[in-house]
Parts: C-alpha cells; sequence; structure tokens
C-alpha cells in the first residue's frame, strides 16, 4: 500500500479555505490531488457529483459507516453527513500524489490525530466574524434557517485554531494564497 502526506484545510464556512485549495491545485497539479468527501446534502449551485462531493443517500451513508469505509465522518448539521473514505485517499496516493483536504474543523481535527506527523492541519483564519457572516450572506445560497445554523457553527469553530499546525489569517486573499503555497511546498517537500 502506497502511501503519501496529507494537507488538511480546515475553517469555519466562508473563511476562504476553498478558495485556497482550488489555487494550490492549479499551483501544484503533479503533487496534489483533492479528496473528494462524501455527503448527504443536497446539490448546491453548480456543483457537480463525484468531482465536488460524493452525494449519496443517509442510507447508503450509514451502510457505509457500518462497513468501516470511512476514515473519519460526522454529522455536521442534523440530518448531513460528511466523511472521508478510504478508498479516496488511497485513490490519490496510488497516483503518487499527497491528499489535499476542504474539510470542517473537527474532520480535520480527527484526520489529524490519526495520521500525525504525516499531516499538516492548516486553519484558515477570516478576518472577523462579521466578515466571515457578511461573506455567508453574500453568497445567497442558503435559506435564512442554513444561515443561522452556519453561523452558530462558525461560532463555534473559530475557537478551535489553536488546536491546528498552522493558523492561516485570510485578510488578504492573494497573501493566504502565497503563504499557502509556501507552507504546502516546505511540507511535501520535507
Amino acid at each position: 500500500m502506497k502511501q503519501g502526506k496529507l494537507i488538511i484545510f480546515s475553517a469555519p464556512s466562508g473563511a476562504g479555505k476553498t478558495t485556497i485549495v482550488h489555487h494550490l491545485l492549479n499551483k501544484f497539479p503533479d503533487k496534489i490531488s483533492f479528496s473528494i468527501s462524501a455527503t448527504t446534502r443536497q446539490l448546491r449551485g453548480d456543483e457537480v457529483n463525484n468531482r465536488d462531493y460524493y452525494f449519496i443517500s443517509n442510507e447508503e451513508f450509514l451502510h457505509r459507516v457500518a462497513k468501516h469505509e470511512f476514515v473519519e465522518f460526522e454529522e455536521v448539521y442534523i440530518g448531513t453527513f460528511y466523511g472521508t473514505l478510504k478508498s479516496e485517499i488511497q485513490r490519490i496516493w496510488d497516483e503518487d500524489k499527497h491528499v489535499i483536504f476542504d474539510i470542517d474543523v473537527e474532520g480535520g481535527l480527527r484526520l489529524k490525530k490519526k495520521f500525525g506527523d504525516d499531516a499538516l492541519a492548516i486553519f484558515v483564519q477570516p478576518p472577523s466574524l462579521d466578515v466571515l457572516i457578511e461573506r455567508l450572506t453574500g453568497r445567497g445560497t442558503d435559506s435564512e434557517e442554513k444561515l443561522a445554523e452556519r453561523i452558530k457553527k462558525a461560532e463555534k469553530e473559530l475557537d478551535y485554531a489553536s488546536k491546528f499546525d498552522v493558523i492561516l489569517k485570510n485578510h488578504d486573499l492573494d497573501t493566504a494564497c502565497k503563504e499557502a503555497e509556501e507552507l504546502i511546498a516546505n511540507f511535501i517537500n520535507s
């Protein structure tokens, strides 16, 4: 079994982690590959099944949990599960690449605990909670109820920052992307 490294980007929703991860995938296409998470939530916007997420039913998700097919999983919102399939990590390692994650805070910490020094856990910190709320509201993809749920979760997740290997401040996206490039280059070459 081949094994590479894991690069974990976690943050509250709206902090910019997905944008940074996409930037890194374009910067290091021969070195890293995106870990596609499984989820039971519905597709949003222009998302594509098997590219953005593996969209599966609650029944299939729980069946896979029972078969121990996940490295980590969580019920992120009531009735909505997310998880990382073991087969997804292995798929990327078999390509001789390192795995990069765009994952919620608790899932990111579980991966770090499981993989230790083979994982770099990066917390993307937004400029402030107010800016985060502004970004989430500006997306226009969530109902008022879902938006309130995301904001409540974000407030809790900001308290986890110190548990990560690195806090990457996203006050300016270009600067954050450049700092992320340096972190990744140093980690995969160490």
